[in-house]
């Protein structure tokens, strides 16, 4: 399990369940529940018309530098937790990130 952690923050695991709603996808708003290290990945590689009205729920409660911890992230709130993910996080499946 990788997990990123700094000074004053606290620890995301990467690892954990993760959806993200509101995106259309072929013609349909289906979420995709995952782990959140790949829907972060997944957020990132959307259009950034599609990024605004994202939505990104983790199972637990992400605590970022600087802020309250949330379980739940909208649209550039979404980069703020990208911008953690090392770019060796694993996911639930073993894959790293590219």
């Amino acid at each position: 399990m990788s997990e990123a952690s700094w000074s004053g923050g606290g620890t995301i695991e990467w690892t954990m369940s993760a959806s993200l709603e509101d995106v259309t996808r072929g013609g349909e708003q289906v979420p995709e529940v995952t782990s959140l290290a790949r829907a972060v990945r997944a957020w990132q590689a959307l259009p950034e018309e599609q990024r605004a009205d994202a939505v990104l729920t983790a199972e637990r409660p992400v605590t970022l530098p600087g802020e309250l911890p949330a379980d739940r992230y909208v649209g550039e709130a979404i980069g703020r937790i990208a911008a953690q993910l090392p770019e060796d996080a694993t996911d639930d499946e073993g894959a790293t990130a590219a």
